[in-house]
């Protein structure tokens, strides 16, 4: 046997705003365009929960009609001007090159419409490891006809468990990544399953939920819980060593415990006479 068939397999799924990006799919298509209010329609989507949680872009592609004149070539150019988390390249190219024991195959499950991530990931993750939100077009007008799928709340969970079985991976062996109220379903489901996730922001909904929370501008600090929990090395200096031998340095390493509170007055209530 070569080694390659020797090493466990892993799937790494990860979100794509603001967990492998700076930016927001939806501001920047909504910068495109010259629109000004989108964060208030997405607000306003998300009160009266017509969409599950990130889908209110899909919703008003399909249905807003400042937002109904969007083609592909529109996403395409969104994806082109979406910044992306440093170091990305190098982080899928360690996970695809294997550490120790352990390889992985990275995966993009996202709300963003497929063609924007496509178009921001080209030349560092195959397009057929990107997993958006999917449209049909006219084929006359060019214009968005419906809706095929939506990669959010529990769409991700469904496009996950079909990766899971076309990889033949087991959910013990998935890693997911995310930073919003999107990702708690699928969050919540790896978890029931022994996977393991990550989470990339402080989201009060989510950090409780995911196994780890890791905050940083660059995109291969997942690597760090990666390497003490999936990989099991506990020496600080050997995670050091890695991100030294590719030419790097983790500056600052704080590990902190974040407790999320409210405290409010308590009533007073009148004693009895």
């Amino acid at each position: 046997m070569g080694e390659t068939s020797l090493r466990r397999q892993y799937l790494l799924v990860s979100d794509f705003d603001h967990t492998l990006s700076f930016n927001d799919s939806g501001v920047v298509l909504s910068q495109l365009l010259g629109t000004t209010d989108f964060e208030e329609k997405i607000a306003g989507l998300a009160r009266i929960n017509l969409v599950q949680q990130g889908g209110e872009l899909a919703y008003l592609l399909l249905h807003d009609p400042e937002y109904r004149k969007v083609r592909r070539d529109h996403l395409h150019e969104v994806g082109k001007r979406i910044r992306l988390k440093h170091n990305l390249s190098r982080l899928v190219e360690i996970l695809q090159n294997g550490i120790d024991t352990h390889q992985f195959s990275f995966h993009v499950v996202s709300a963003a419409p497929e063609e924007v991530v496509q178009s921001a990931l080209e030349g560092i993750i195959p397009p057929d490891h990107i997993y958006g939100t999917k449209f049909h077009y006219d084929p006359h007008s060019g214009e968005i006809a419906s809706i095929r799928r939506v990669a959010a709340g529990y769409g991700k969970v469904a496009v996950l468990a079909g990766l899971v079985e076309a990889t033949g991976v087991g959910f013990d062996h998935v890693v997911y990544v995310g930073d919003g109220s999107s990702d708690v379903h699928v969050m919540l489901h790896v978890n029931r399953l022994d996977g393991y996730t990550i989470a990339v922001s402080e989201n009060k909904y989510l950090a409780p939920i995911a196994r780890r929370t890791i905050l940083s501008q660059d995109a291969l600090s997942v690597l760090v819980p990666v390497l003490e929990d999936i990989v099991g090395w506990k020496d600080a200096v050997k995670i050091r060593a890695l991100f030294e031998r590719h030419g790097l340095h983790i500056q600052e390493w704080d590990k902190v415990r974040t407790d999320f509170l409210t405290i409010r007055e308590t009533p007073l209530v009148a004693a009895a006479s």
